[in-house]
């Protein structure tokens, strides 16, 4: 049998489909990326955070209505290498959905295709409405998230442990099909705009035959040269970027957006007679990553969110790696002669640091931040909704649905960074790798 194709490279073939299409559905999606890519290239030599990846990078959104959907995707995402980590309960935050983020869960993985998606499940036991809970029903029994020949190539690679590069192609050709925007919706203008009243994200995905992408978002190196930007060219950006504030040395995740834009929707009628109307619910969105912080530096961040004062976090790479507040990787310095056993001592480390054996580099936060996405949600919809989103979340509940539980970006960050610490003194000793002392 032929090899199979690496998931990496499955990945990101998936999501430059995923970005070619989405430029042709939303036009000023192509000149977002082009705007990204403009500033990328001028500050290529400037931020810590450059690099190659910077060009490819994209995490993608989507939302879903029921359970065997999110463990459907689950398993689909499973072949392209991706992983769920974290939960998040947007409830909280006014929102009837909680999340979680797949992604490639070791760094070399990500490093080779850094691409996300950030899975939404809707919680449909939030509508108040017993009318519009027997509606929803009905709905959501006529939606068809993944094709027979994209589930036949999953249950393939589940069985063979990959697929071929044939077997691929095909698979992302049925996948791609699963977050198309197809304009048409399932439901009669009346559904919709009775669940658009109780919340807009509600109808979003249970009006609708498919999770369709509502947003894809490119990194860029300076956010705030792109809020400008996107200002400077009639988009219609957020008035504040979500995330930390500027510093000195970025930690974390900051994001931006334009609003969502109306698009053009054929509802049914009762009649038979299909009706014309508007949705609103894709955006443009852009990020820029920081460092990782510990559950440390976790806990400071939070404390600064909620005083408002972010001055107790240092501006300082060194202070960060000694207080133990961010996650490093360290590279072995061209020509540096290292010990054959990691060092038995913080102590020891440093001066390996200090006489330049050893050179640190922050590690780039891979993750979400709960109020951040609540932030850029809400400033897409054009109403607030009226669901009971008081409920708290569940996160039990989600991984039932899911089928399995969520990582947690916080043990994976620590798994890697022992691992690392054991492989940099190796005989053979990797350029680069990341550990946390």
């Amino acid at each position: 049998m032929s090899e199979f194709t690496p998931p990496w490279r499955l990945r990101q073939n998936f999501a430059d489909r995923l970005s070619l299409m989405y430029r042709e559905e939303v036009p000023a999606y192509g000149t977002l990326v082009d705007l990204v890519e403009n500033i990328n290239i001028a500050d290529a030599e400037a931020s810590t955070f450059s690099g190659a990846r910077l060009g490819q990078e994209r995490h993608g959104a989507i939302r879903l209505a029921l359970p065997e959907e999110l463990s459907l995707l689950r398993r689909a995402l499973g072949v392209l290498g991706m992983f769920p980590v974290d939960y998040y309960d947007l409830a909280a935050a006014g929102l009837p959905v909680h999340s979680t983020a797949f992604r490639p869960i070791n760094g070399d993985a990500i490093e080779r295709s850094p691409f996300r998606l950030f899975v939404s499940l809707v919680r449909l036991d939030q509508i108040a409405s017993p009318a519009l809970k027997d509606e929803v029903e009905r709905l959501t029994r006529e939606r068809s998230v993944m094709s027979p020949v994209a589930l036949r190539y999953i249950e393939r690679a589940e069985a063979q442990g990959g697929l071929t590069d044939a077997e691929g192609e095909a698979f992302l050709d049925a996948l791609i099909e699963t977050f198309r925007w197809r304009g048409e919706a399932l439901s009669t203008k009346r559904v919709y705009d009775a669940l658009l009243n109780e919340h807009p994200l509600l109808a979003d995905v249970v009006c609708f035959p498919n999770p369709h992408i509502n947003h894809l978002t490119p990194r860029v190196s300076d956010i705030d040269a792109a809020q400008q930007k996107m200002i400077d060219l009639g988009l219609p950006a957020k008035a504040v970027i979500e995330g930390p504030p500027r510093r000195k040395c970025p930690i974390l995740l900051r994001q931006t957006a334009f609003r969502a834009l109306e698009e053009s929707v054929t509802f049914r009628n009762l009649d038979g007679v299909d009706a014309a109307g508007v949705h609103t619910a894709r955006f443009g969105e852009i990020e820029s990553r920081g460092a990782a912080l510990t559950c440390a530096g976790m806990d400071l961040y939070n404390a600064c969110l909620a005083s408002g004062d972010f001055d107790a976090i240092p501006a300082d790479w060194n202070a960060l790696r000694i207080k133990k507040l961010a996650w490093f990787k360290y590279r072995a310095a061209p020509g540096a002669c290292l010990p054959a056993a990691p060092p038995e001592s913080s102590d020891a480390l440093e001066k390996l640091i200090a006489d330049g054996s050893i050179i640190p580099e922050p590690i780039t936060y891979e993750d979400f931040l709960p109020v951040s996405a609540a932030g850029i949600f809400r400033s897409n919809l054009r109403s607030q909704g009226s669901t009971n989103t008081g409920t708290k979340g569940n996160q039990a509940a989600f991984e039932e649905a899911l089928g399995c539980p969520v990582s947690q970006a916080q043990a994976l960050y620590e798994q890697e960074s022992r691992a690392s610490l054991q492989q940099l003194f190796a005989h053979e000793q990797p350029k680069e790798l990341a550990i946390h002392e």
